[in-house]
């Protein structure tokens, strides 16, 4: 017995995480994810890893649903379309929506991963009018397709997705990407929490929720002196004993928040615009906070929405890709 519904396991590769699921129609009936992104390939040289770790992923999401739920294809957006995952696919100039994304979207075999086709989704950049690239996406063109069409943003938006890197994503009136700006604050949180002289001063793990008084300690901190400074303040805090670990790295969290929050405002980004908030919650919500205090509304997204509106945006893709490759046949 086989189901009838359209199948095709999807795929959403980043810079430290990988999610894959196997979709029927638009139900979820597996799904995996790990830890594993591209930035093992700019730490190994090789995309190696990144391969196996696919493999394995596709492999247990199958082995989970048997012969019932058989896809015929893997669709994939996010870091894996670049030069450190499966193969790099230009990115579209901004503006781009749903046409100019199927149109570009390449069918490729990788046979030591799988013997289904893959459908790679490009990225966007936007750029000057001299064609020099100001910033680059890739997988948060796939996610604003799916915030659009599931109604989750209204057109002329801006989408702050607050994930390993920091990305304000304006969508205009027609749906399409029309622009981004990108900051590496999310990675760079976690590298000062692990990786550096601040380790000791700071949990070991992320807390599920930050201290907003500590947070704005930081905004303002930072605000008077730089973001460096900042950060090495942390170390002082923990040689005169003043906060928990916890409430320190409130205090981290709030530096990072300031320094993008008043580059954004700089820039106009927000405008009149309906602003919606992605991500990991506590950031989310040091973020909410201090857009209210400007006086700047906006709305929360959450991880299942977040989830369902990716998967929607695939799988239009595939749709549209799929309809493009009979009208040219």
């Amino acid at each position: 017995m086989t189901c009838l519904e359209q199948h095709t396991i999807c795929v959403d590769m980043g810079t430290t995480n990988t999610r894959v699921w196997l979709l029927c129609g638009d139900q979820i009936v597996a799904s995996a994810k790990q830890a594993t992104g591209v930035r093992v390939s700019a730490r190994e040289g090789s995309t190696g890893k990144v391969k196996s770790v696919l493999q394995e992923m596709i492999l247990e999401v199958q082995g989970r649903v048997g012969e019932l739920h058989q896809a015929d294809s893997i669709a994939a957006a996010g870091m894996i379309t670049s030069s450190l995952g499966l193969k790099e696919i230009p990115h579209l100039l901004a503006p781009a929506g749903l046409g100019e994304l199927a149109a570009a979207a390449q069918w490729h075999y990788f046979r030591e991963i799988s013997n289904l086709p893959f459908l790679l989704v490009p990225g966007v950049r936007t750029a000057t009018d001299s064609n020099s690239t100001l910033d680059v996406m890739r997988g948060e063109e796939t996610l604003c397709l799916g915030l659009v069409a599931s109604g989750f943003i209204e057109n002329h938006s801006v989408v702050l997705n607050l994930g390993s890197h920091w990305k304000a994503i304006e969508v205009d009136r027609h749906g399409r990407i029309c622009s981004s700006v990108t900051s590496l604050s999310g990675e760079l949180i976690d590298v000062a929490r692990t990786h550096t002289v601040l380790a000791s001063s700071l949990p070991d793990e992320f807390p599920q929720e930050l201290t907003w008084p500590w947070v704005e300690r930081g905004m303002n901190e930072a605000r008077l002196t730089d973001l460096p400074q900042t950060l090495f303040r942390i170390r002082m805090l923990d040689l005169d004993e003043e906060g928990s670990e916890e409430e320190r790295f409130a205090f981290l969290v709030g530096a990072f928040v300031a320094t993008d929050l008043d580059a954004l405002i700089a820039r106009r980004v927000f405008g009149a615009k309906q602003i919606v908030l992605i991500g990991r919650r506590a950031i989310v919500e040091c973020w909410r906070r201090a857009l209210r205090l400007q006086s700047i509304d906006s709305v929360v997204l959450g991880a299942e929405d977040t989830e369902r509106a990716f998967l929607k945006g695939l799988r239009q893709v595939v749709t549209e890709a799929r309809t493009n490759a009979r009208q040219s046949s």
